[in-house]
């Protein structure tokens, strides 16, 4: 199933979505004072910049993604920056919540064409032992089926901002071009792991290898398992491999492949910094990034921050048996940590491969799919995630029983 682009009418119905949530969840005073000091940006701030750069300064001058960027993905992007540098995450967190992102969906789907999704989801909490509280969302064709691809993934947002339910759409559209690609019963399972500050480190990691467990013990074959996220998704993704690898038995939980969208390499780094077309926010990302360490002596933890590690064996042995996927934009913050991990990683013997897109901000391939005008561009890095997948992954070499799983 995939949807249009993000419409101006999307863009109201998910405000008037989003308006009743954030007087439920956040404090009246907090609310008005953030609305109060947004006004000068939303009035004066944003329609100067937004007119001054598109169209008084040389294209060969402005900014690499405003250079191909229309009018409404860069008005987008600019707010979404001021909220990343500006908005508290105790109130940008409801942006993203299920409350706001689970009825937007339907809303879109609807003004689609579709009553119904043409793809099951359901909400999934592992059983006990797993502690702290793991939940999950199990997106698939067919649930009588066996997988014979399962994508766990891991959503961003800083550790502090997200959920499962916001990436639904996005995942929803991977799946279908995985099974146009030739899988014959693709899944993801996708973590809703407990956000900063309710929880630190180590909860998040625990709750990450709880649902590998969980995605093990349903594929039965971990060389089926796709590991993918984005952000401090794709952080927890790495501290997932660095920890499987100092298991007793590494080699048979070793998944197949790990696609990894502008990965969250190194959380506190002079190397991660504002670039004129990002959106994120250096200061910002290491506040969260500390929050989520817990200790200053954490951020040196390669478990915590995967891009301390500098054990070239360490690496190698936490390597999936088809190697690694990056795709991440040229202009992101997080670029220079993203190269010097993918050096590192190719130094330390592991197959790499890698999607750099030229202007493009964090996250592309999330972003280009609800903000981009043009279909190929939607659609490219989802199609291009789903080809380096099926190059390792081969859905001929699949084995479904039919026998009915137990999630």
């Amino acid at each position: 199933m995939i949807l249009g682009q993000i419409s101006y009418l999307d863009c109201f119905i998910f405000l008037v979505f989003l308006a009743p949530q954030l007087l439920l969840h956040v404090n009246i005073f907090q609310l008005l004072a953030c609305v109060l000091k947004a006004i000068p940006f939303v009035l004066f701030q944003l329609p100067y910049q937004l007119c001054y750069e598109r169209y008084f300064i040389r294209k060969p001058e402005r900014s690499p993604f405003v250079q191909h960027a229309s009018i409404f993905q860069d008005l987008v992007i600019r707010i979404v920056r001021y909220a990343f540098a500006f908005i508290p995450a105790k109130i940008g967190r409801v942006f993203f919540s299920k409350g706001v992102a689970l009825p937007f969906l339907r809303f879109r789907m609807l003004r689609h064409g579709f009553l119904h999704s043409p793809l099951t989801w359901r909400e999934v909490t592992l059983r006990a032992p797993y502690k702290p509280k793991t939940v999950g969302l199990w997106v698939t064709v067919e649930e009588s089926e066996r997988p014979d691809l399962v994508i766990y993934y891991c959503h961003g947002g800083g550790f502090s901002m997200g959920s499962s339910y916001f990436y639904l759409e996005f995942l929803l559209a991977w799946l279908t071009f995985l099974r146009e690609a030739g899988y014959r019963n693709p899944a993801i399972f996708a973590l809703e792991y407990t956000l900063v500050p309710d929880e630190k480190y180590p909860s998040q990691l625990e709750q990450t290898i709880a649902g590998y467990d969980h995605v093990c013990h349903i594929t039965k074959d971990p060389s089926r398992i796709c590991l993918a996220g984005d952000s401090a998704g794709a952080t927890l993704q790495l501290s997932l491999l660095l920890r499987i690898s100092k298991s007793s038995d590494p080699g048979k939980r070793r998944p197949g492949f790990a696609t990894l969208i502008s990965p969250w390499a190194t959380l506190v780094t002079p190397k991660n910094r504002d670039t004129p077309s990002d959106y994120l926010n250096a200061d910002s990302l290491h506040l969260y990034g500390r929050q989520y360490a817990g200790t200053p002596a954490n951020l040196k933890d390669p478990l915590v921050s995967p891009g301390v590690c500098k054990d070239r064996d360490w690496w190698a042995r936490a390597s999936p048996s088809g190697g690694f996927c990056f795709m991440y934009g040229s202009e992101e913050v997080f670029g220079p940590e993203v190269r010097d991990l993918i050096a590192f990683l190719r130094r330390s013997g592991c197959a790499v491969r890698v999607r750099e897109e030229p202007g493009q901000v964090h996250a592309w391939p999330v972003v280009s799919l609800f903000l981009a005008d043009k279909q190929a561009e939607r659609t490219k890095g989802l199609k291009d995630l789903t080809k380096m997948i099926r190059q390792v992954i081969d859905p001929d070499l699949a084995q479904i029983d039919g026998i009915p799983l137990d999630t």
